[in-house]
């Protein structure tokens, strides 16, 4: 069953395949546009919205493919298949074919091993490299045959362009010469049937002997061939036989190429009018900025935010429409100019789009279903040459309808009873209503009749819809209500257009008091609906900002996890690194210890025993400090700018104390040092000697822990935890402020680790143009983990 061209008429399908048309890119494809009809098998609808659907994802992601102007060449490809001679111009129309579809095959590359709706079709495409090259090599233009078509057909031309030239230096010398100059019309040569010729006056005829091959209209000039240049022109004709065979013959070889691979360039040609048709659906669903719709098969519809594609972009008012979920049957009223009809012509034309395989501009969560059949009645269709009323020309279309209308159909009447008297019309309206309900189709009329708006109140499965009306503006809308029904407004707008108020109210007194009742409680709804959709709009604002707030917290949230779970794996890392250091040191304490007892016997013993304690102490301070890798310390190679002397004012490195030496450094390097209440004895490679006159500025080192403060100017800065592209940074950073404050010396501390950030930073300074000279530390300093720095 197909739809009546009528009915797709009245919706103005037409008009959107004229659209559609416009977007394909060759002349074939464009015709299918115009022909396409809405198809009332479900899984083909299914099966062709899937392949719209598919051009539409892929010209998203990979833009659209070009495909070229393609003639319709298959009448030649069948000739050449028989082995008939195609002529240059079929030649180049089938090259154009060939074409268009390596573009279309080169461009599914993007997809290549994704399975989509369209595979199919884009392994149906069969390029054919040789024979197109052949084409463009061999054909320039309809009328050329390129040189290098062949060999032969070089070497004929070449000798064309010897003997022309052979002809052309004869006559040449002749008009150039003062004998022949005064018999001739013209010093020119031109050509005649071929021929080279020079014009000579009628009345030296006789003067240059040779052939007459034209005479001017005037009958003053004559064009000769003079007998020198015959053999040339002779020559010439031969060869311009020759060249036309051969020709034909190339013509002949390709065409008999075109009509081995009929079957490839027909099949290739059916798949790529199809592809651009599917191509050019897509690319309208962008234009008019369409969405995904879900394909049903029960007669439901429900469009969200729906603008009917042929109003203004700019001026179309989305709407949403309902249909087949808690009624079949919906009866939308109103004042005219409302927008009821558009209602229902955007209903009916998303309906033929999707049968058509279209996408259709409606918002997310859109469904609309396949029906056998579309039966319309919209406008004054009527025809003025059957000489029918207006309502005879409806009653005749609604007659047309019934026999037509099944459970399968979409009925969608505008004014439903209109043009006979009112309670007649509205009587009729119901009955046709409730006909139409009874063979199960559904239903979309519009109507001016209360009592059709009092039935839709009462009758399940019936609704209500009006066009909302604004009464300030005398304006409508165009916003469908579904639930509401409409009211005339004809007293509040004629008051606003300036109608005395006491015809109004004579008016209000002659309507009957049910009519009044029942325009009083839709006034009421109304105004409910209004206070609703107020309350709905503020509770979607609410959710919206909840929503959006919910989403930043979560956002928050996941950030604080990764840094969590980065610092946790910092912190793993690190006590990775810490236990594998503390097990060597204790391994070889161990070792120590077992070498010691083995020597037990030897004389020398008690040294041994001696040493063996001082190194398990330093061995076990070690252990200490590397068991606490945030307080640990490091020391610095501080070299202070004289001997330190008793009475010197110095800083205690290990416990950041400012305090002044009491006696002079002993053997061993100890001295005493009163820090306050405190008098302990440090060895000076502890201290840092304080100058008065620069304490405030003397660098001092930097301490980290519980209970350190960190001094004005820092000699180390620990770059652990950092990725190399923070620490060379950090460096920088830190050389520049040692340099402002005159500093000699600086410790940088990396770790052991892998050695990677120690490797980066080194190379760092190699490059830096501060560094003078930097070496890693010693026994004391950190070793390996540390890189002492001297700057220039």
């Amino acid at each position: 069953m197909s739809i009546s061209e009528r009915h797709i008429h009245s919706l103005e399908l037409d008009k959107v395949l004229e659209r559609l048309a416009n977007l394909a890119t060759c002349e074939e494809s464009r015709e299918r546009c115009l022909k396409l009809r809405p198809d009332t098998d479900y899984p083909e609808v299914v099966r062709s919205m899937e392949k719209t659907l598919a051009a539409h994802s892929l010209t998203g992601r990979f833009g659209t493919p070009t495909v070229l102007d393609m003639k319709n060449c298959m009448g030649a490809v069948k000739r050449a298949e028989i082995g008939s001679q195609l002529t240059p111009v079929e030649l180049l129309r089938v090259n154009q074919v060939l074409k268009a579809v390596k573009n279309l095959k080169v461009w599914s590359n993007h997809f290549e091993g994704e399975e989509n709706a369209l595979t199919e079709l884009f392994n149906s495409l069969y390029p054919l490299k040789n024979l197109e090259e052949t084409i463009t090599t061999a054909i320039l233009s309809e009328e050329e045959i390129a040189d290098n078509a062949s060999r032969e057909l070089l070497n004929i031309r070449r000798k064309i362009v010897s003997a022309g030239q052979k002809a052309r230096n004869t006559l040449d010398n002749m008009i150039r010469s003062q004998t022949y100059q005064k018999y001739l019309q013209d010093n020119i040569i031109t050509q005649r049937d071929g021929r080279f010729v020079i014009p000579v006056k009628s009345e030296h005829r006789a003067d240059i002997p040779g052939l007459v091959h034209d005479t001017s209209s005037s009958g003053a000039t004559i064009f000769i061939e003079p007998m020198s240049v015959v053999e040339a022109n002779n020559e010439i004709r031969v060869l311009k036989n020759k060249e036309k065979q051969e020709i034909d013959r190339i013509l002949a070889e390709i065409s008999a190429q075109v009509g081995e691979n009929a079957d490839f360039i027909r099949t290739s040609y059916e798949s790529a009018v199809e592809i651009d048709v599917i191509l050019s659906k897509a690319r309208l669903a962008w234009e008019m900025n369409c969405a995904v719709t879900a394909i049903r098969n029960d007669g439901k519809i429900k469009l969200v935010k729906a603008r009917h594609p042929l109003i203004d972009k700019d001026k179309v008012v989305p709407t949403n429409i309902e249909l087949g979920y808690d009624f079949d049957t919906l009866v939308i009223t109103g004042p005219n100019t409302g927008g009821k009809t558009v209602s229902i012509k955007t209903l009916g034309l998303m309906t033929l789009m999707i049968m058509c395989g279209m996408m259709i501009p409606v918002s997310d969560g859109s469904e609309v279903s396949v029906f056998k059949n579309v039966l319309v009645d919209i406008g004054d269709e009527q025809s003025i040459e059957q000489s029918l009323s207006t309502f005879s020309g409806h009653m005749t279309n609604i007659v047309s309808i019934l026999e037509k209308t099944d459970d399968k159909s979409l009925v969608l009447v505008d004014e439903l009873g209109a043009g006979t008297d009112p309670i007649e019309g509205a009587a009729l309206a119901v009955s046709i209503i409730e006909k139409f309900r009874e063979k199960g189709a559904k239903v979309a009329a519009t109507t001016h009749y209360a009592e059709i708006k009092m039935y839709a109140l009462e009758t399940d499965g019936v609704e209500n819809g009006c066009c909302e009306f604004d009464v300030a503006t005398l304006k409508p809308t165009y916003r469908l209500l579904i639930g509401v029904p409409g009211r005339s407004n004809a007293f509040a707008i004629s008051s606003r257009l300036g109608l005395a108020d006491d015809i109004i109210d004579r008016a209000k007194e002659l309507v009957s008091t049910e009519n009044t009742r029942f325009e009083d409680v839709v006034s009421k709804l109304e105004i409910s609906r209004q206070q609703m959709e107020e309350a709905r709009h503020e509770a979607e604002k609410q959710r919206a900002e909840a929503e959006k707030i919910r989403n930043e917290i979560e956002k928050h949230r996941e950030v604080l996890e990764k840094e969590k779970e980065k610092e946790i794996d910092k912190a793993r890392q690190e006590a990775q690194r810490i236990i594998q250091e503390v097990t060597a040191k204790s391994n070889n304490m161990m070792e120590e210890l077992d070498k010691i007892i083995k020597e037990k016997d030897r004389d020398d013993f008690s040294a041994m025993v001696a040493g063996g304690k001082g190194t398990f102490r330093a061995n076990m301070k070690k252990l200490e400090e590397l068991a606490d890798p945030v307080t640990k310390k490091k020391s610095v190679n501080y070299i202070p700018p004289r001997p330190l002397k008793k009475g010197d004012t110095v800083i205690i490195v290990d416990l950041g104390k400012e305090g002044t030496i009491t006696s002079e450094p002993d053997k061993s390097g100890m001295v005493m040092v009163q820090a306050g209440t405190i008098r302990t004895k440090v060895n000076v490679k502890d201290l840092r000697l304080c100058e008065k006159k620069k304490q405030k500025k003397q660098s001092s080192v930097s301490f980290k822990g519980t209970g350190a403060a960190y001094r004005e100017v820092k000699m180390e800065v620990d770059l652990r935890g950092m990725d190399s592209v923070e620490a060379i940074m950090e460096v920088d950073r830190f050389i520049d402020n040692a340099i402002l404050n005159h500093q000699s010396m600086i410790s940088i501390i990396h770790g052991k680790g892998t050695g990677v950030l120690r490797n980066a930073v080194q190379n760092h300074l190699r490059k830096h143009k501060g560094v003078k000279s930097f070496r890693l530390g010693v026994y004391g300093e950190g070793e390996s983990g540390v890189t002492v720095v001297e700057l220039k």
